[in-house]
């Protein structure tokens, strides 16, 4: 993508964003070409009121009490202890107040919440908004907005292919709004690249609905951008044929097959970018990706893949309405249900290559990582803070596959993933293997609450039971800190009760050097349930192996399970616990409903 210059003559925006300054962060995709915006205001100074002095016959006025501090309306559902943390204080962003052009809506959603299939059923119409927003993103002055808002005659939605943000432009949709993507791969073709909307060997065919290369500037509002990943495509291999996420499901069926899906937002380099208050919904590929970027705030969105408009309630779509995920594969028709096992790829959050990134109090549900903090190519990720985030049907919180390029000092604290019983989530883990490689260390999980997920812990050197990669990147995973966990039982889950839920921690042997996992501690971490090993795959090691860990200072509910396994396998256990009593984590108010009356499924 070719991205345009920021205008020399521009005005200065007084305060579009203050810049939000991580470099003391705790330390964090996909690789790809992508970009972001970083910034704040203070939060809200309301200091009690001096009380009247006390009537004595020389009044005496009492003390001012300390200021309280009073959240911001973005995190308002959030636990007070969570809205007054000091490390998110002060950071969160603000809306613009330059705004360079509005641009009014010409379409409108229909009653099931999208377009009607008339309105793009063409190529030649498919996206009939993009010049004139590219326009006023291209007019815009650095440090400016452009918004999108509703019609003269209520309308409220935007219809658009691929679009590039300059440095230290935002876009600003508006609360109402939904900026639909187009649904014909044509549009998003990259000249002399594998074919857009089909797959290959390689996913580089297309481009993101929204490219950006960051100066303090982003995507802000309470509007919605929605990919229309379950919308039949228009043009390419498939047109009239399969939606996009059919296409993604091929990969599960076919041999040597990537999907060539576009992304929803992709960042590349550039500091300071924002995602703020926006839903990202429905993104045939990854929702939002940063490559090579210092300094970026993902604060309050929500992320939705499937919504309600393309699945029905609680995912529980017809046999044979759903997308095609074993066996043959299936080329001639298109689904018209979906649920998060069948929408593939579509991860939430991915910091890749990234530094200073700060990503909290969001909602995530997708088809695949919640949040996948990656490093590949050069640089190094490093300083990423994940605070209050809550997870629903996903992966849960990852790092890696790619982790070649070295990942440090990554926080990630206050998360809740509650996995719905589907068969591919996590709660926290470390993935990679010896085609990747790469250093992972520094790594602090401090409060974290799963259920209904098959594997609360996993930390392992043979991701996808892969081994004896011609790359010979040996992993080096050490120096993780594990600490605060609570894994619940709810009843009726199949990963309640003993043995049903697995961890696992896997260092690598496969040749010499082996690169052991070292310095793992677990601290405070309390299941309901044992927890099992998972098994291996015939030929690879057992998922206690070459591994050290500490135990300690807090309990470790299944100390009798890392015990048994002390001694073998080249597997360790130092054993620091206290026997001082210590409350598990506290989870009574960590599982939510999303917070979107599109989502098709309730905590309960």
């Amino acid at each position: 993508m070719n991205y345009s210059k920021p205008n020399a003559g521009s005005c200065a925006l007084a305060s579009l964003f203050l810049t939000i300054s991580l470099a003391g962060c705790g330390g964090g995709s996909d690789s790809g070409s992508a970009q972001a915006n970083s910034s704040t205001t203070p939060p809200a100074d309301n200091s009690a009121a001096t009380p009247t002095p006390t009537p004595n016959p020389i009044p005496t006025p009492t003390p001012t009490p300390s200021p309280t501090p009073v959240p911001a309306p973005s995190i308002g559902s959030w636990p007070l202890s969570a809205q007054n943390d000091a490390a998110v204080a002060g950071k969160e962003p603000t809306l613009p107040t330059a705004v360079c052009a509005t641009v009014n809506a010409s379409l409108t959603r229909n009653a099931k919440g999208l377009l009607d299939n008339s309105i793009d059923a063409t190529p030649a119409n498919s996206q009939p908004d993009a010049s004139r927003i590219q326009s006023a993103l291209n007019s815009c002055a650095n440090g400016q907005a452009v918004k999108l808002v509703t019609g003269a005659n209520g309308e409220n939605a935007f219809l658009s292919g691929p679009l590039t943000l300059k440095a230290g432009v935002t876009l600003w949709i508006d609360s109402g709004i939904t900026l639909f993507a187009s649904r014909s791969p044509v549009d998003y073709q990259i000249a002399g690249k594998n074919t857009c909307g089909a797959t290959s060997a390689s996913d580089n065919g297309c481009s993101p609905l929204i490219s950006i290369t960051p100066n303090n500037s982003g995507v802000v509002g309470d509007g919605t951008i929605d990919g229309r990943g379950g919308a039949v495509m228009t043009s390419g291999t498939y047109a009239n044929t399969l939606t996009w996420w059919d296409v993604g499901a091929l990969t599960k069926t076919m041999s040597n097959a990537n999907q060539n899906n576009p992304r929803l937002i992709q960042v590349n380099g550039g500091s300071n970018f924002v995602l703020y208050r926006t839903t990202l919904q429905n993104a045939p590929k990854f929702h939002v990706v940063t490559t090579g970027t210092n300094g970026a705030t993902i604060w309050a969105s929500k992320i939705l893949t499937p919504s309600l408009e393309y699945s029905v309630a609680g995912y529980n779509c017809a046999a044979g309405t759903a997308p095609v995920v074993s066996g043959s594969p299936n080329l001639t028709r298109a689904s018209t249900c979906f649920t998060p096992d069948t929408t593939k790829n579509t991860d939430g959050i991915d910091p890749g290559q990234s530094q200073n990134v700060l990503i909290a109090f969001n909602h995530i549900s997708t088809g695949d990582d919640g949040i996948a903090i990656k490093s590949h190519t050069s640089p190094a990720t490093s300083n990423i803070q994940i605070l209050h985030n809550r997870m629903y049907y996903t992966h849960g919180m990852s790092i890696g596959s790619e982790t070649d390029s070295g990942l440090s000092n990554v926080t990630i604290r206050d998360m809740t993933v509650d996995g719905f019983d589907i068969s591919s989530t996590s709660g926290f883990r470390i993935k990679t293997d010896d085609s990747r490689g790469g250093e992972v260390k520094n790594v602090v999980v401090d409060g974290l609450c799963t259920r209904r997920v098959t594997q609360p812990l996993l930390i392992d050197s043979y991701y996808g039971n892969a081994q004896g990669s011609t790359n010979a990147l040996v992993p080096n995973i050490h120096d993780i800190t594990i600490r605060n966990v609570r894994n619940l039982d709810v009843s009726g889950s199949r990963y309640a009760g003993a043995g049903n839920a697995s961890i696992g921690f896997r260092g690598y042997q496969y040749t010499s050097p082996t690169s052991p996992l070292k310095n793992i501690t677990l601290d405070n971490v309390v299941f309901d349930s044992m927890p099992g090993w998972g098994s291996p795959a015939s030929g690879f090691p057992a998922l206690a192996s070459n591994a050290g860990l500490t135990m300690g200072p807090g309990p470790v509910s299944f100390a009798s399970l890392l015990h048994a396994a002390g001694g073998q396998n080249g597997f360790t256990l130092t054993d620091a616990r206290t026997g001082t009593t210590t409350a598990p984590y506290d989870c009574s108010t960590a599982f939510v409903n999303f917070p979107a009356t599109n989502a098709p499924m309730t905590v309960q």
